[in-house]
């Protein structure tokens, strides 16, 4: 049984301008939801418009057209009164953990900043709470307070950057490619801290990566994207085992494999370099690389539609 939705994106368009007249569409027609307790990874080549949702999500990024509804209330129709008491519920950690950070700002400081924002004036309640927060999640306050983002390594910055977002006791947490500038043991470690911080605070996620065999670990449901575009929604242990659309096997294929004895899988692209988003091509987007592709894909771009109970896709000829 599905939980009750929390967050809904529906037809989400995102342009940005490209010189004097033209548009490039970063994102077009996305449609997703969320799950109260859920993980959704959402997962795509660099450039496919994964991290645009995820600002738009959050109001960095104003959208063209389409809805996003936070537990049933439209966010573009929110005044700005509302919107600040319900920004503290929507927190995003990003990729660039130090960048994030303030280098001329103290980590305990930097974890305080939040709460000032509500209007919680208490310093010695905001520094109480701050300390709290970094053991939480595996920072020692005595040590790591009065220190700065430069003396951090990549995986305590990315710790720092968690601690400020959870501080809001938020209900949707944003993770945009958290782990992929750290080394491998070091992502581990975060995947795992994330996952005891979700059950802990009873977190709903949004979970971005390249890397499907990072999302493999932290998933519920798996939706892939393919320049701007939704391609495939499944559940994540379906979706690891039985790919439907071409360009999902084609990721699956990718991902390496820690055995010398294993075969790789065959390929299924037929040309390995993605159309630029400024031109995408007519029809299907994924026509000009995938081997299955027929006439109709040339000329009729296919509509997410449910394959089964749980399963969506975006493909005339699904797999």
């Amino acid at each position: 049984m599905k939980n009750e939705t929390l967050l809904t994106v529906s037809d989400l368009t995102v342009e940005f301008r490209l010189g004097r007249r033209r548009r490039i569409q970063a994102v077009c027609g996305v449609s997703l939801d969320i799950g109260i307790g859920e993980t959704l990874g959402l997962v795509g080549e660099s450039g496919c418009g994964k991290s645009t949702i995820a600002r738009s999500i959050v109001g960095l990024q104003k959208p063209t057209a389409g809805n996003i509804l936070f537990a049933g209330k439209d966010l573009s129709q929110c005044t700005g009164h509302q919107l600040k008491a319900i920004r503290p519920q929507l927190q995003m950690i990003f990729q660039d953990a130090f960048a994030s950070l303030n280098p001329g700002r103290k980590i305990g400081k930097a974890i305080e900043e939040p709460l000032r924002v509500p209007g919680m004036a208490d310093h010695c309640e905001r520094k109480q709470r701050a300390r709290v927060m970094m053991q939480a999640v595996g920072l020692d306050p005595e040590q790591m307070y009065t220190r700065y983002p430069y003396e951090l390594s990549g995986g305590q910055c990315q710790r720092v950057s968690l601690a400020r977002a959870l501080i809001l006791n938020p209900r949707l947490l944003i993770c945009d490619e958290p782990v992929s500038s750290l080394d491998v043991s070091v992502q581990a470690q975060i995947l795992n801290l994330l996952e005891k911080m979700k059950q802990h605070f009873g977190l709903t996620m949004l979970f971005i990566s390249h890397d499907l065999a990072v999302v493999k670990n932290i998933s519920d449901r798996v939706a892939v994207m393919y320049l701007g575009r939704i391609c495939e929604i499944a559940n994540a242990e379906v979706f690891y085992r039985f790919p439907r659309h071409p360009y999902s096997a084609l990721l699956l294929a990718s991902i390496p494999e820690p055995d010398p004895e294993q075969k790789r899988l065959k390929t299924v692209a037929s040309n390995c370099e993605m159309p630029s988003p400024a031109d995408p091509p007519p029809g299907c987007r994924f026509h000009t690389r995938c081997k299955n592709a027929q006439d109709i894909c040339t000329k009729v771009e296919p509509e997410l539609a449910g394959f089964n109970n749980e399963e969506q896709v975006a493909c005339h000829f699904p797999l």
